[in-house]
């Protein structure tokens, strides 16, 4: 196991964008950097023993200073959407970004933690990226601390611990926003990738994919994941939800979720022979399937399009605070932030 660091160049305000490559005996790399903490490559060993890059991505790192697609990087301090773009803690309203119709997706566009440069450091099988926001920041109360530490085991597992302490009482809920393609990052739509989620229910949304507060069970619906599937086979079902959508962009509810690590998802390609176990303590998951993917110099020049990628991105609900009946998101200095997440490659 090794963790190798690499200057990559500088973000706008100056300051230094490091590279981190980590390595284990089986062959498996994982590329990180500390602009957004974000995934930049992984390196599994197909069928064949062919290594393939299975995550969307940009060679060149300036690409992220853009990347309005959120390819690879750390969504904070909440991820997913917030109705109406506000919210309020103990009687005090506070106001987010306007940047999703009325709402609110990704905390900001132009200054979200996926914008910023962390603070790293690493040890012989791991990476743990730093970042401190004051109160106040992007509409967040709370002098806050947040890490995450990315380690890579010689079996394959790629975890994501995330942490995160506040001196007020805030709103929460960090998620990576890794596109995946186990055939390979560049080679078409990921349709044909075969999936099984441990999810009976999914929270239901209306307008802007806002939850309506309401569960629905995936019973007898394109949602229904708990046999193996295949992802493109009913994403564009005749569904009320599929077409709110545009495809799959919901969350699934982890059946069992009591915040011990549970598996939540197994994602396979058929062609290349990979397969990839998921596994995190949080209670939900975001499966996008990249409905509205569009990103133009992607690695090795490839311009990404529409379902080429698809993401799992683990999450408290979203809009947890407007729903008394959802997993509570609010953390401060009396209830820490904690979670893990886990991709394993078979």
């Amino acid at each position: 196991m090794s963790v190798k660091r690499e200057f990559l160049g500088e973000a706008k305000d100056g300051a230094p964008i490091y590279g981190y490559h980590m390595t284990n005996s089986q062959g498996t790399e994982v590329c990180l950097m500390n602009y957004g903490a974000a995934i930049r490559n992984i390196f599994v060993k197909d069928k064949n023993g062919e290594k393939r890059d299975i995550v969307l991505g940009f060679d060149d790192p300036e690409k992220y200073f853009d990347n309005s697609c959120f390819l690879g990087v750390v969504v904070g301090p909440v991820a997913n959407r917030v109705g109406g773009a506000s919210y309020e803690i103990d009687g005090k309203k506070f106001q987010m970004a306007v940047n999703d119709g009325p709402n609110n997706l990704h905390s900001d566009f132009d200054n979200g933690f996926h914008k910023r440069v962390w603070e790293a450091s690493e040890t012989e099988d791991s990476v743990t990226f730093t970042l401190k926001a004051e109160d106040g920041d992007l509409g967040f109360s709370g002098n806050r601390v947040f890490y995450v530490t990315y380690s890579l085991s010689e079996d394959n597992a790629l975890s994501l611990h995330y942490h995160a302490v506040s001196d007020a009482k805030t709103l929460i809920n960090l998620t990576n926003h890794c596109y995946f393609n186990l055939r390979g990052q560049g080679t078409g739509s990921i349709t044909d990738h075969i999936a099984q989620f441990n999810s009976s229910k999914t929270t239901v949304v209306g307008d802007g994919l806002i939850p309506t507060g309401e569960f629905a069970d995936v019973e007898g619906t394109p949602f229904d994941f708990r046999k193996e599937k295949g992802i493109g086979l009913e994403i564009d079902a005749d569904d009320p939800q599929i077409k709110l959508g545009g495809g799959y962009d919901h969350n699934f509810i982890i059946d069992g979720a009591d915040g011990t690590r549970r598996v939540f998802a197994t994602v396979k390609c058929p062609e290349s022979g990979i397969t990839m176990q998921c596994s995190t303590t949080l209670p939900g998951f975001q499966f996008y399937a990249g409905n509205f993917l569009e990103a133009e110099g992607g690695k090795g020049g490839v311009d990404y399009k529409p379902r080429e990628g698809f993401c799992l991105e683990t999450q408290i609900f979203p809009d947890a605070i407007h729903h008394a009946g959802f997993p509570d998101a609010v953390f401060g200095p009396e209830r820490e932030y904690d979670s893990i997440t886990v991709y394993r490659f078979l």
